[in-house]
Protein backbone atom coordinates (compact mmCIF):
# COMPACT_ATOMS: atom_id res chain seq x y z
CA UNK A 1 0.00 0.00 0.00
CA UNK A 2 1.33 3.51 -0.85
CA UNK A 3 1.56 6.02 2.28
CA UNK A 4 -1.56 7.84 3.18
CA UNK A 5 -1.53 11.50 1.57
CA UNK A 6 -2.03 14.12 4.32
CA UNK A 7 -5.89 14.72 3.18
CA UNK A 8 -6.37 11.25 3.22
CA UNK A 9 -4.79 10.73 6.61
CA UNK A 10 -7.07 12.92 7.70
CA UNK A 11 -10.45 11.11 6.49
CA UNK A 12 -8.96 8.02 7.59
CA UNK A 13 -7.89 8.99 11.20
CA UNK A 14 -11.85 11.10 11.85
CA UNK A 15 -13.10 7.56 10.48
CA UNK A 16 -11.35 5.92 13.44
CA UNK A 17 -11.57 8.09 15.45
CA UNK A 18 -15.38 8.65 15.55
CA UNK A 19 -15.81 4.57 15.93
CA UNK A 20 -14.54 5.31 19.45
CA UNK A 21 -17.62 7.24 20.20
CA UNK A 22 -18.77 4.83 23.10
CA UNK A 23 -16.27 6.20 25.08
CA UNK A 24 -17.32 8.90 27.48
CA UNK A 25 -14.30 11.06 26.55
CA UNK A 26 -14.19 10.65 22.61
CA UNK A 27 -14.41 13.89 20.15
CA UNK A 28 -14.43 13.14 16.67
CA UNK A 29 -11.51 15.43 15.90
CA UNK A 30 -7.85 14.34 14.73
CA UNK A 31 -5.60 13.61 17.77
CA UNK A 32 -3.01 16.07 18.78
CA UNK A 33 0.41 14.64 19.10
CA UNK A 34 0.84 14.75 22.32
CA UNK A 35 -2.20 12.58 22.86
CA UNK A 36 -0.66 10.54 19.71
CA UNK A 37 1.92 9.89 22.45
CA UNK A 38 1.00 9.61 25.16
CA UNK A 39 -0.60 6.11 24.04
CA UNK A 40 2.59 4.95 23.01
CA UNK A 41 3.19 4.48 27.24
CA UNK A 42 -0.41 2.19 27.43
CA UNK A 43 0.22 -1.09 26.55
CA UNK A 44 -2.58 -3.75 25.76
CA UNK A 45 -2.25 -7.41 26.75
CA UNK A 46 -1.44 -10.04 23.98
CA UNK A 47 -3.46 -12.71 25.84
CA UNK A 48 -7.27 -12.98 24.90
CA UNK A 49 -7.53 -14.73 28.22
CA UNK A 50 -6.04 -11.27 30.09
CA UNK A 51 -8.71 -9.52 32.77
CA UNK A 52 -8.84 -5.80 31.29
CA UNK A 53 -11.59 -5.50 33.84
CA UNK A 54 -14.08 -6.82 36.69
CA UNK A 55 -17.54 -5.84 37.65
CA UNK A 56 -18.42 -6.95 40.54
CA UNK A 57 -17.75 -10.52 40.29
CA UNK A 58 -17.62 -10.63 36.39
CA UNK A 59 -14.25 -10.36 34.56
CA UNK A 60 -14.26 -9.04 31.28
CA UNK A 61 -11.54 -10.45 29.30
CA UNK A 62 -9.37 -9.16 26.35
CA UNK A 63 -10.51 -11.64 24.06
CA UNK A 64 -14.10 -10.45 24.95
CA UNK A 65 -12.84 -6.80 23.30
CA UNK A 66 -10.06 -7.09 20.84
CA UNK A 67 -11.88 -8.99 18.26
CA UNK A 68 -14.57 -6.43 18.16
CA UNK A 69 -11.56 -3.50 17.72
CA UNK A 70 -9.52 -5.21 14.83
CA UNK A 71 -12.76 -5.84 12.69
CA UNK A 72 -13.47 -2.24 12.77
CA UNK A 73 -9.72 -0.83 12.50
CA UNK A 74 -9.67 -3.35 9.12
CA UNK A 75 -12.75 -2.62 7.77
CA UNK A 76 -11.84 1.04 7.76
CA UNK A 77 -8.21 0.55 6.16
CA UNK A 78 -10.22 -1.73 3.62
CA UNK A 79 -11.92 0.90 2.86
CA UNK A 80 -9.37 3.70 2.70
CA UNK A 81 -7.12 1.17 1.02
CA UNK A 82 -4.00 3.40 2.32
CA UNK A 83 -1.31 2.94 5.13
CA UNK A 84 -1.89 4.96 7.87
CA UNK A 85 0.97 5.77 10.24
CA UNK A 86 1.62 3.37 13.64
CA UNK A 87 1.09 5.30 16.01
CA UNK A 88 -1.25 7.03 14.81
CA UNK A 89 -3.33 3.40 14.12
CA UNK A 90 -2.05 2.26 17.79
CA UNK A 91 -3.88 5.45 19.16
CA UNK A 92 -7.09 4.63 17.20
CA UNK A 93 -6.72 1.01 18.57
CA UNK A 94 -6.16 2.03 22.19
CA UNK A 95 -9.32 4.28 22.17
CA UNK A 96 -11.33 1.56 20.46
CA UNK A 97 -10.96 -0.36 23.10
CA UNK A 98 -11.77 2.19 25.83
CA UNK A 99 -14.59 2.71 24.56
CA UNK A 100 -16.06 -1.02 23.70
CA UNK A 101 -13.94 -1.56 27.69
CA UNK A 102 -16.94 1.40 28.89
CA UNK A 103 -19.97 -0.25 27.13
CA UNK A 104 -19.11 -4.01 28.32
CA UNK A 105 -18.52 -2.99 31.87
CA UNK A 106 -22.12 -0.85 31.71
CA UNK A 107 -23.66 -4.06 30.49
CA UNK A 108 -22.17 -5.64 33.37
CA UNK A 109 -22.96 -3.12 35.64
CA UNK A 110 -26.49 -3.07 35.14
CA UNK A 111 -26.77 -7.21 35.23
CA UNK A 112 -24.86 -7.24 38.45
CA UNK A 113 -27.27 -4.98 39.72
CA UNK A 114 -30.05 -7.29 38.45
CA UNK A 115 -28.22 -10.26 39.99
CA UNK A 116 -27.88 -8.42 43.58
CA UNK A 117 -31.41 -7.36 43.30
CA UNK A 118 -32.68 -11.26 43.24
CA UNK A 119 -29.70 -12.54 45.60
CA UNK A 120 -29.40 -9.74 48.43
CA UNK A 121 -26.98 -10.85 51.01
CA UNK A 122 -27.28 -14.49 50.44
CA UNK A 123 -24.14 -16.61 49.99
CA UNK A 124 -21.94 -16.84 47.65
CA UNK A 125 -23.54 -20.46 46.34
CA UNK A 126 -27.27 -18.71 46.11
CA UNK A 127 -25.66 -16.11 43.86
CA UNK A 128 -24.30 -18.99 41.59
CA UNK A 129 -27.49 -20.48 41.38
CA UNK A 130 -29.48 -17.57 40.57
CA UNK A 131 -26.87 -16.55 38.01
CA UNK A 132 -27.28 -19.62 36.19
CA UNK A 133 -30.71 -19.44 36.19
CA UNK A 134 -31.11 -16.10 34.41
CA UNK A 135 -28.78 -17.03 31.94
CA UNK A 136 -30.07 -20.14 31.41
CA UNK A 137 -33.73 -18.57 30.58
CA UNK A 138 -31.86 -15.75 28.62
CA UNK A 139 -29.75 -18.43 26.76
CA UNK A 140 -33.14 -19.85 25.68
CA UNK A 141 -34.56 -16.61 24.82
CA UNK A 142 -31.45 -15.81 22.58
CA UNK A 143 -32.19 -19.00 20.75
CA UNK A 144 -35.96 -18.49 20.06
CA UNK A 145 -35.85 -15.04 19.38
CA UNK A 146 -31.95 -13.89 18.95
CA UNK A 147 -30.83 -16.36 16.68
CA UNK A 148 -33.27 -16.91 14.01
CA UNK A 149 -33.07 -12.81 13.21
CA UNK A 150 -29.37 -13.30 13.35
CA UNK A 151 -29.55 -16.12 10.62
CA UNK A 152 -32.02 -14.41 8.50
CA UNK A 153 -29.92 -11.10 8.54
CA UNK A 154 -26.42 -12.92 7.67
CA UNK A 155 -29.02 -15.46 5.23
CA UNK A 156 -27.79 -19.03 6.32
CA UNK A 157 -29.15 -22.07 8.48
CA UNK A 158 -26.26 -23.71 9.68
CA UNK A 159 -25.32 -22.24 12.90
CA UNK A 160 -21.55 -22.86 12.43
CA UNK A 161 -21.72 -20.85 9.32
CA UNK A 162 -23.22 -18.33 10.97
CA UNK A 163 -20.62 -18.55 13.96
CA UNK A 164 -17.61 -17.95 10.93
CA UNK A 165 -19.42 -15.12 9.33
CA UNK A 166 -20.06 -13.51 13.11
CA UNK A 167 -15.97 -14.01 13.56
CA UNK A 168 -15.17 -12.21 10.32
CA UNK A 169 -16.94 -9.27 11.97
CA UNK A 170 -14.88 -9.29 15.23
CA UNK A 171 -17.80 -11.20 17.13
CA UNK A 172 -19.16 -14.98 17.69
CA UNK A 173 -22.24 -16.89 18.20
CA UNK A 174 -20.86 -17.08 22.28
CA UNK A 175 -20.04 -13.52 21.84
CA UNK A 176 -23.22 -12.45 20.95
CA UNK A 177 -25.16 -15.05 23.02
CA UNK A 178 -23.19 -13.03 25.82
CA UNK A 179 -24.06 -9.65 24.89
CA UNK A 180 -27.63 -10.45 24.70
CA UNK A 181 -28.17 -11.86 28.12
CA UNK A 182 -26.38 -9.13 29.61
CA UNK A 183 -28.76 -6.77 27.58
CA UNK A 184 -31.65 -8.58 28.38
CA UNK A 185 -30.66 -8.49 32.55
CA UNK A 186 -29.80 -5.16 32.03
CA UNK A 187 -32.90 -4.24 30.70
CA UNK A 188 -35.15 -6.11 33.38
CA UNK A 189 -32.95 -4.45 36.03
CA UNK A 190 -33.54 -0.87 34.46
CA UNK A 191 -37.46 -1.50 34.03
CA UNK A 192 -37.43 -2.77 37.67
CA UNK A 193 -35.90 0.60 39.03
CA UNK A 194 -37.81 3.23 36.52
CA UNK A 195 -41.32 4.39 37.44
CA UNK A 196 -43.03 3.45 33.86
CA UNK A 197 -46.15 6.29 34.43
CA UNK A 198 -44.87 8.94 37.00
CA UNK A 199 -47.31 11.31 38.44
CA UNK A 200 -48.08 14.49 36.88
CA UNK A 201 -49.86 17.14 39.18
CA UNK A 202 -51.64 20.64 38.25
CA UNK A 203 -49.21 22.41 40.28
CA UNK A 204 -46.40 20.77 38.30
CA UNK A 205 -47.74 21.73 34.98
CA UNK A 206 -48.53 25.43 35.99
CA UNK A 207 -45.24 25.77 37.24
CA UNK A 208 -43.49 24.71 33.81
CA UNK A 209 -46.00 26.36 31.82
CA UNK A 210 -44.98 29.79 34.23
CA UNK A 211 -41.81 28.75 33.76
CA UNK A 212 -41.67 28.25 29.43
CA UNK A 213 -44.28 30.82 28.93
CA UNK A 214 -41.69 32.21 25.94
CA UNK A 215 -42.42 29.02 24.42
CA UNK A 216 -46.45 29.46 24.21
CA UNK A 217 -45.89 32.87 22.77
CA UNK A 218 -47.51 33.64 19.70
CA UNK A 219 -47.28 36.43 17.23
CA UNK A 220 -49.92 37.60 15.64
CA UNK A 221 -50.97 35.69 12.39
CA UNK A 222 -53.67 35.31 9.35
CA UNK A 223 -54.58 33.63 6.87
CA UNK A 224 -55.91 35.39 3.98
CA UNK A 225 -56.67 35.13 -0.27
CA UNK A 226 -55.06 37.18 -3.15
CA UNK A 227 -55.27 38.27 -6.60
CA UNK A 228 -51.91 39.78 -8.14
CA UNK A 229 -50.49 41.09 -11.04
CA UNK A 230 -47.17 41.90 -11.65
CA UNK A 231 -45.46 45.18 -12.91
CA UNK A 232 -42.61 43.13 -14.83
CA UNK A 233 -45.41 41.19 -16.95
CA UNK A 234 -46.60 44.31 -18.51
CA UNK A 235 -45.53 47.35 -20.75
CA UNK A 236 -46.97 49.63 -18.72
CA UNK A 237 -49.00 50.39 -14.92
CA UNK A 238 -52.14 51.37 -16.79
CA UNK A 239 -52.22 47.63 -18.39
CA UNK A 240 -51.33 46.01 -14.78
CA UNK A 241 -54.17 48.15 -13.38
CA UNK A 242 -56.22 47.17 -16.32
CA UNK A 243 -55.65 43.46 -15.95
CA UNK A 244 -56.20 43.15 -11.73
CA UNK A 245 -59.14 45.28 -12.35
CA UNK A 246 -60.72 42.98 -14.72
CA UNK A 247 -59.56 39.92 -12.21
CA UNK A 248 -61.63 41.85 -8.77
CA UNK A 249 -64.66 42.69 -10.92
CA UNK A 250 -64.97 38.67 -11.82
CA UNK A 251 -64.15 38.20 -8.07
CA UNK A 252 -66.54 39.92 -6.63
CA UNK A 253 -69.52 39.38 -9.14
CA UNK A 254 -68.79 35.53 -9.65
CA UNK A 255 -68.10 35.14 -5.72
CA UNK A 256 -65.50 33.45 -6.32
CA UNK A 257 -62.11 34.88 -5.42
CA UNK A 258 -60.02 31.04 -5.51
CA UNK A 259 -60.90 30.25 -8.92
CA UNK A 260 -60.10 33.95 -10.49
CA UNK A 261 -56.63 33.39 -8.63
CA UNK A 262 -56.04 29.86 -9.96
CA UNK A 263 -56.59 30.88 -13.74
CA UNK A 264 -55.40 34.34 -13.64
CA UNK A 265 -52.63 35.68 -10.78
CA UNK A 266 -49.33 36.00 -11.15
CA UNK A 267 -48.43 35.36 -7.19
CA UNK A 268 -46.48 31.88 -6.09
CA UNK A 269 -49.72 31.01 -4.11
CA UNK A 270 -51.92 31.44 -7.25
CA UNK A 271 -51.55 27.31 -8.44
CA UNK A 272 -53.70 26.95 -4.96
CA UNK A 273 -56.24 29.65 -5.38
CA UNK A 274 -54.18 32.28 -4.02
CA UNK A 275 -55.30 31.28 -0.49
CA UNK A 276 -52.29 31.64 2.00
CA UNK A 277 -52.29 29.62 5.22
CA UNK A 278 -51.53 31.01 9.07
CA UNK A 279 -48.66 33.26 8.34
CA UNK A 280 -46.77 35.34 11.30
CA UNK A 281 -47.29 39.65 11.04
CA UNK A 282 -43.70 40.70 10.20
CA UNK A 283 -42.53 37.37 7.79
CA UNK A 284 -43.57 38.92 4.44
CA UNK A 285 -41.35 40.42 2.38
CA UNK A 286 -43.78 43.27 1.40
CA UNK A 287 -44.54 45.50 4.21
CA UNK A 288 -47.73 47.12 2.34
CA UNK A 289 -49.47 43.65 2.19
CA UNK A 290 -47.99 42.84 5.87
CA UNK A 291 -49.46 46.13 7.17
CA UNK A 292 -52.57 45.94 5.16
CA UNK A 293 -53.45 42.15 5.89
CA UNK A 294 -52.96 43.10 9.42
CA UNK A 295 -55.52 45.57 9.72
CA UNK A 296 -58.26 45.18 6.65
CA UNK A 297 -61.78 44.19 7.98
CA UNK A 298 -62.80 40.31 7.52
CA UNK A 299 -64.23 38.58 5.01
CA UNK A 300 -64.39 41.72 2.70
CA UNK A 301 -62.65 42.13 -0.61
CA UNK A 302 -60.16 44.94 -0.29
CA UNK A 303 -59.47 47.85 -2.79
CA UNK A 304 -56.44 47.76 -5.06
CA UNK A 305 -53.21 47.25 -3.18
CA UNK A 306 -50.04 48.97 -4.72
CA UNK A 307 -46.44 47.56 -3.74
CA UNK A 308 -43.04 47.59 -5.24
CA UNK A 309 -43.96 44.67 -7.27
CA UNK A 310 -47.54 45.14 -8.61
CA UNK A 311 -51.08 45.18 -7.86
CA UNK A 312 -53.26 43.06 -5.03
CA UNK A 313 -56.77 42.73 -4.35
CA UNK A 314 -56.89 40.83 -0.69
CA UNK A 315 -59.01 39.34 1.50
CA UNK A 316 -58.27 38.12 5.19
CA UNK A 317 -60.22 34.94 5.69
CA UNK A 318 -59.24 34.72 9.75
CA UNK A 319 -56.94 36.80 12.21
CA UNK A 320 -55.34 35.71 15.46
CA UNK A 321 -53.83 38.45 17.63
CA UNK A 322 -50.02 38.45 19.49
CA UNK A 323 -50.27 36.48 22.51
CA UNK A 324 -50.16 33.09 24.87
CA UNK A 325 -51.14 30.02 23.71
CA UNK A 326 -53.26 29.24 26.78
CA UNK A 327 -52.72 26.68 29.40
CA UNK A 328 -55.79 24.60 28.30
CA UNK A 329 -54.77 24.05 24.87
CA UNK A 330 -51.11 23.10 25.78
CA UNK A 331 -51.33 21.06 29.18
CA UNK A 332 -51.59 17.66 28.07
CA UNK A 333 -48.31 18.57 25.78
CA UNK A 334 -46.90 19.78 28.93
CA UNK A 335 -48.10 16.52 30.78
CA UNK A 336 -46.16 14.58 28.35
CA UNK A 337 -42.71 16.67 28.28
CA UNK A 338 -43.15 16.44 32.08
CA UNK A 339 -43.65 12.63 32.32
CA UNK A 340 -40.98 12.07 29.82
CA UNK A 341 -38.24 14.12 31.76
CA UNK A 342 -39.31 12.73 34.83
CA UNK A 343 -38.81 9.35 33.25
CA UNK A 344 -35.17 10.69 32.06
CA UNK A 345 -34.09 11.76 35.56
CA UNK A 346 -35.44 8.68 37.15
CA UNK A 347 -33.08 6.18 34.69
CA UNK A 348 -30.17 8.83 35.40
CA UNK A 349 -31.16 8.07 39.37
CA UNK A 350 -30.70 4.24 39.18
CA UNK A 351 -27.28 4.58 36.77
CA UNK A 352 -25.71 6.02 39.94
CA UNK A 353 -27.51 4.00 42.64
CA UNK A 354 -26.10 1.35 39.91
CA UNK A 355 -22.48 3.30 40.15
CA UNK A 356 -22.35 3.20 44.11
CA UNK A 357 -23.63 -0.79 44.50
CA UNK A 358 -21.23 -2.28 42.18
CA UNK A 359 -17.54 -1.87 42.24
CA UNK A 360 -15.63 -2.00 39.26
CA UNK A 361 -12.00 -2.00 38.77
CA UNK A 362 -10.55 -1.40 35.66
CA UNK A 363 -7.72 -1.11 33.16
CA UNK A 364 -8.98 2.13 32.25
CA UNK A 365 -10.63 3.40 35.44
CA UNK A 366 -10.74 7.25 34.39
CA UNK A 367 -12.93 6.19 32.29
CA UNK A 368 -15.85 4.88 34.84
CA UNK A 369 -17.15 7.27 37.43
CA UNK A 370 -15.65 5.43 41.13
CA UNK A 371 -13.88 3.12 39.12
CA UNK A 372 -10.57 1.67 40.60
CA UNK A 373 -7.41 0.76 38.75
CA UNK A 374 -7.36 -2.70 38.15
CA UNK A 375 -5.31 -4.74 41.16
CA UNK A 376 -2.15 -6.80 40.09
CA UNK A 377 -2.84 -9.91 41.37
CA UNK A 378 -6.18 -10.47 39.34
CA UNK A 379 -5.59 -8.19 35.96
CA UNK A 380 -3.45 -8.23 33.69
CA UNK A 381 0.28 -6.20 33.43
CA UNK A 382 3.20 -5.93 30.76
CA UNK A 383 6.12 -8.12 32.09
CA UNK A 384 8.80 -6.39 29.76
CA UNK A 385 7.70 -2.78 30.35
CA UNK A 386 9.47 -0.95 33.07
CA UNK A 387 7.23 2.40 32.02
CA UNK A 388 4.33 0.47 32.95
CA UNK A 389 5.44 -1.48 35.93
CA UNK A 390 3.59 0.85 38.42
CA UNK A 391 0.48 1.32 36.61
CA UNK A 392 -2.00 -0.55 38.71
Amino acid sequence: MQPLAPHRLIDALVVLIALTCGWSECHAQIPTRDEVEAAQNVVLPDDPAAIIAVVGQSPIYYGEVAPKVDARINEVLAKSKQQVPEDQLRFARINLTRGMLTQAIQNKMMRESFLLDQVGTQTADKRAEADATLAARARQMFFESELPQLKKQYKVTDIAELDALLREKGSSLASRQRDFTDAMLGHLYIRSKVEKDPTVSIADINQYYNDHLDDYRHPAEATWEQLTVLFSNFASREEAMKAISEMGREAYFGGNLQAVARAKSQEPFASSGGLHDWTAKGSLASDVLDQQIFSLPLNAMSEIIEDETGYHILRVLDRHEAGFSPLSGVQDEIRAKIREQKITDSQKNVMKDMQKRVQVWSLFPEDIEGAKPLPTSIGWRPHDSATNSNRF
